[in-house]
């Protein structure tokens, strides 16, 4: 009989290699087994993957023949985590800007409420530039009125704990952003098929030898239309999200 959780973790990289064996360290410390999945990095950063996943028998490397971006790289540890059998997989970035210290609270969550979305609520320092600061204000904006909701707190943060069943199923049904709009997309509609979504606070730091991917103009606009399309899908789906959250409170004041 499969457990009801039985977790691994999977970290996109892309060119990051710096951190990354102090990372699975920590990761393989808690008895996970780690997918690195390899989008199509370097020829310098694919040997020093390759000298990490040789380290321990419970790394496995996974690796892409062109580059597919931040979102296409779970996608495909998502993917491969549910073929070895795992029911939840933890999302950490390859760039060491999670404080791994909380992987504790959201595996606990998780085991606890298996069927839900947990994610990092970020907790920002004095590092993060202002310009991505004022992004994340403005989708966290758009992504309220997405999902006619308050509950989603963050929507952008890379550490993160999906429930495989549910979040497979999606990836498989619908074309799903492969670059930096994935992580906001993946979350709002999983929110929209019913899947709890939670999150547990933890620090995020933007440290100066710090390597981002992230292209303003480029992955901006990227994320603009993913909230244009989100915002028709929301519209067209808005009559059935009032009725099932007018039900939600019905319920919950005749719990009183």
């Amino acid at each position: 009989m499969t457990s009801r959780h039985n977790a691994c973790a999977v970290i996109p990289s892309y060119n990051h290699s710096a951190k990354l064996a102090a990372i699975t360290e920590l990761l393989l410390a808690k008895d996970l087994q780690v997918i690195i999945v390899d989008d199509a990095s370097s020829e310098e950063h694919k040997n020093k993957l390759q000298q990490i996943t040789n380290s321990h028998t419970d790394i496995e490397l996974v690796r892409h023949k062109e580059n597919q971006g931040k979102g296409g790289a779970v996608i495909t540890g998502l993917l491969k985590a549910q073929q070895m059998g795992f029911t939840h997989a933890l999302q950490v970035d390859a760039d060491g800007q999670h404080d791994l210290d909380d992987m504790s609270a959201l595996l606990e969550m998780s085991t606890a409420c298996p069927q839900a979305l947990i994610s990092g609520q970020p907790i920002y320092d004095d590092s993060i530039p202002k310009g991505r600061l004022w992004g994340r204000s403005i989708t966290h904006f758009w992504v309220h009125i997405e999902t006619l909701s308050f509950q989603v707190k963050d929507t952008m943060c890379g550490f993160r704990i999906y429930p495989l069943s549910s979040s497979c199923a999606l990836i498989k049904q619908i074309e799903l952003g492969k670059r930096m709009d994935f992580d906001i997309e993946i979350m709002v509609r999983l929110f929209w098929r019913n899947v709890p979504v939670k999150f547990v606070k933890t620090k995020v730091d933007y440290p100066e030898d710090g390597q981002s991917h992230f292209r303003a103009l480029h992955d901006n606009l990227l994320i603009s239309w993913l909230h244009t399309r989100l915002v028709f899908g929301m519209l067209l789906r808005s009559p059935v999200m009032i009725v099932q959250r007018l039900h939600k409170n019905r319920e919950a004041n005749n719990d009183f």
